[in-house]
């Protein structure tokens, strides 16, 4: 698992393309970890789609999330799922996963980033960073919340929440191993130079701060 780029692939803003094509740009821009957003379709209809996407990483060696979902992660054989403050709780979904599948989890302050490592997730995630429109109810913690967070973490700190290219280094300077983007990629113009894109602002914020911390 690389957390460097963590594409967040959810079709409400993919401009009416499909996420089959939105994997394949970002794979083609050299992104290595998704995860599947789907808040509204019921498991029958979503089940196909993840199954599909699930098919194309493990041939591109890209790690595969599902969102939310721990039923359909173990359903499709995922490489993890990402959970939310209002999700099951990490302490209760570790024993359901498999063996080598990854837990993620969102968090907004310092404490619940310690507590999230402390009942096994395998990563961190924190946010908003900055503004963003995909979540309405965001909660703006800024970069300064990944240099708190940096110091009391062990696995890898992803930020999240209207990160873009001309913003990405401020989170990478902050402590950030990685970042996960949605609309920045996959509402982008061109997807595959998004990631791109992406992927040369933190090599360049790195340069600056040293390598990540991929698993």
């Amino acid at each position: 698992m690389d957390p460097t780029l963590y594409v967040i692939l959810d079709r409400t803003v993919t401009r009416g393309r499909d996420l089959e094509e939105i994997l394949e740009a970002v794979i083609a821009g050299g992104g290595r970890m998704v995860q599947l957003r789907e808040k509204t379709w019921p498991s029958g209809r979503l089940l196909p789609l993840a199954e599909r996407l699930r098919e194309r990483c493990r041939q591109a060696a890209v790690t595969f999330i599902v969102n939310d979902r721990v039923d359909l992660a173990l359903a499709v054989d995922a490489d993890g799922v990402h959970l939310g403050q209002d999700d099951l709780p990490p302490r209760a979904a570790r024993p359901l996963l498999r063996r080598h599948m990854r837990l993620g989890l969102s968090t907004h302050t310092v404490a619940q980033a310690r507590t999230a490592q402390d009942d096994g997730a395998d990563y961190v995630a924190v946010g908003s960073m900055f503004p963003t429109a995909t979540k309405p109810d965001f909660e703006l913690v800024g970069p300064e919340l990944a240099r708190n967070v940096r110091p009391h973490l062990h696995v890898p700190l992803v930020g999240i929440g209207g990160i873009t290219p001309d913003n990405v280094g401020e989170v990478i300077r902050a402590g950030a191993d990685g970042v996960a983007v949605i609309s920045a990629v996959c509402a982008a113009d061109d997807p595959t130079a998004a990631t791109r894109r992406f992927l040369q602002a933190i090599r360049e914020a790195r340069n600056l701060t040293g390598p990540g911390r991929p698993l």
